[in-house]
């Protein structure tokens, strides 16, 4: 019987593809080559701590196996992403500075009712969502009879726990602007001290749930703007241009969808049309 292993060792070739080969069959996520090395950081302790003898042990167990909470921490371990505050600022201004005041101008001509729906696709840990909602509830106001909603998915159940414990180190602080954190986040005190925790009015417009983007989708609805940022570049092909055309169903008339800087909708077959650089409207229906 092979020995357990006892710290990290390389991933061989035979394992790797087949982790790939499992990773693509149930998330639809492509683990490049360049995710090597990531695999063992993120595997080999799990591996050691259940006295299994390599890492193509541990994908018999918890891909190929009866364990659903092995399967999800497999998942988790191999499926998350780093994210930050106000991440991409360029379309943040773009979405303070031209789609809010015209979701304005709209709703004064009677054009529009005053709901916002944005959806935060690949959420993370909740910073994303958690900027948007603090951008729409800076300058579109309840009191002035807006209603904001803000769907928030991952494909990870362990970054959605996060997300939504809205707890941060006060080191994530530093992209947020200092009147957006006085008046949405609440210091932490005593034990929490170095810490901030999202208040309870940016919390309650945050719904955050677990999507596969490769999956069966729920009935989510239209929304006037989607972002998916930086997980298109996971998947093969076939699979961006499936996602993509999925995402594009789901925008209003004119709404507009937020990628990220290394993906582009060429090739994807979708009418939409290049605003600026990772920002994209579906085009306004002729009169």
């Amino acid at each position: 019987m092979a020995a357990p292993l006892t710290g990290p060792q390389a991933v061989t070739d035979r394992e790797f593809r087949a982790y790939q080969a499992w990773v693509l069959r149930e998330t639809g996520i492509h683990l490049t080559d360049a995710k090597r090395q990531l695999l063992v950081g993120r595997l080999w302790r799990r591996v050691k701590d259940l006295g299994l003898p390599d890492y193509g042990a541990y994908l018999r167990l918890a891909g190929e196996g009866n364990d659903p909470e092995e399967r999800t921490r497999l998942i988790n371990a191999l499926c998350t992403h780093e994210t930050q505050f106000y991440r991409e600022p360029r379309q943040f201004e773009y979405l303070q500075q031209v789609l809010i005041p015209r979701w304005k101008r709209e709703a004064e001509a009677g054009r529009r009712n005053k709901q916002i729906r944005v959806w935060s696709a690949a959420c993370s840990s909740g910073e994303e969502p958690y900027s948007l909602g603090m951008s729409l509830l800076a300058d579109l106001p309840a009191e002035e009879g807006w209603h904001c909603d803000i769907l928030a998915t991952d494909l990870s159940s362990a970054v959605l726990e996060r997300a939504s414990a809205g707890v941060f180190s006060m080191t994530r602080a530093a992209q947020i602007p200092e009147a957006y954190l006085k008046r949405f986040m609440l210091r932490g005190r005593g034990a929490q001290e170095g810490k901030f925790a999202v208040g309870p009015a940016l919390r309650a417009l945050v719904n955050f749930r677990q999507l596969n983007l490769q999956g069966t989708w729920p009935v989510l609805g239209k929304f006037d703007l989607i972002l998916c940022r930086n997980v298109l570049i996971y998947f093969d092909g076939d699979g961006r241009r499936q996602v993509l055309g999925r995402l594009v169903d789901h925008l209003v008339p004119d709404g507009n969808l937020f990628l990220g800087h290394a993906e582009t909708i060429n090739g994807s077959g979708q009418a939409l049309r290049t605003v600026l650089p990772t920002i994209y409207s579906i085009p306004p229906r002729a009169a």
